[in-house]
């Protein structure tokens, strides 16, 4: 019979070892890749206006923490796409059942920043898209790699992206990142907008999101704004 000292020793050994596996993925998924602008992409518009994107990737705290500091974004909100409306709720979208991912639309003026040069902030600091169903800590199909695409030039730039990504061999492993039409955006509960911002002491957002902003300065200058 084992002896409880012993018992002991063993669970806090069991502990360790998934905390230390917990911090890697979260290392893992903080990780930045340098990735080149996509050769397929739109012009820089003559003059200002607004048009929209909504992506997927991991907790809806860093995407949007990453995309208010993007140059040329007009704002980013944190929602659920892919599920219906009467499932749009923070509790149900957590079970994964719901068909709904955490997601961000990013409203931004597309004479100071192309569809595409978006997308290489989603492909390289933002998150790893090519962890299926989770994105570091954060396990479900609600936390997968989406870009919800809303019109033809939305859906070809990204296919042609995607392609381009692997062919250049970015990431060692292949890019898992569904590229479906947007049906609808439901904006997300109002405590967990700029929850990033508001709470950048917390352990989650230290150790998950803040990484992902100094990437951005990092990797991608040319795009950051202090705000």
């Amino acid at each position: 019979m084992m002896s409880r000292s012993l018992g002991i020793t063993i669970a806090i050994a069991v502990a360790l070892l998934g905390f230390s596996a917990l911090i890697t993925r979260h290392e893992a998924s903080a990780a930045a890749v340098s990735i080149a602008p996509p050769v397929v992409d739109d012009a820089l518009a003559a003059q200002s206006g607004q048009k929209s994107l909504v992506l997927a990737g991991g907790c809806f705290w860093g995407m949007q923490l990453v995309y208010e500091h993007v140059r040329g974004v007009i704002s980013a909100t944190d929602g659920y796409s892919g599920g219906s409306g009467d499932t749009a709720q923070y509790e149900t979208v957590s079970t994964g059942t719901t068909g709904h991912a955490e997601s961000v639309k990013i409203v931004y003026d597309p004479s100071k920043i192309s569809y595409g040069r978006l997308l290489q902030v989603f492909f390289s600091v933002a998150h790893d898209p090519t962890e299926l169903n989770y994105q570091g800590p954060d396990e479900g199909t609600q936390y997968r790699s989406v870009i919800f695409y809303s019109d033809a030039d939305q859906h070809r730039i990204a296919q042609a992206y995607i392609a381009q990504i692997d062919q250049q061999h970015v990431y060692k492993d292949k890019i898992v990142t569904q590229v479906v039409p947007l049906q609808a955006f439901f904006q997300a509960e109002a405590y967990h907008q700029d929850y990033a911002k508001r709470n950048p002491d917390s352990t989650y957002i230290m150790m998950c999101d803040l990484p992902k902003l100094d990437n951005l300065k990092k990797k991608l200058p040319d795009l950051y704004v202090a705000n």
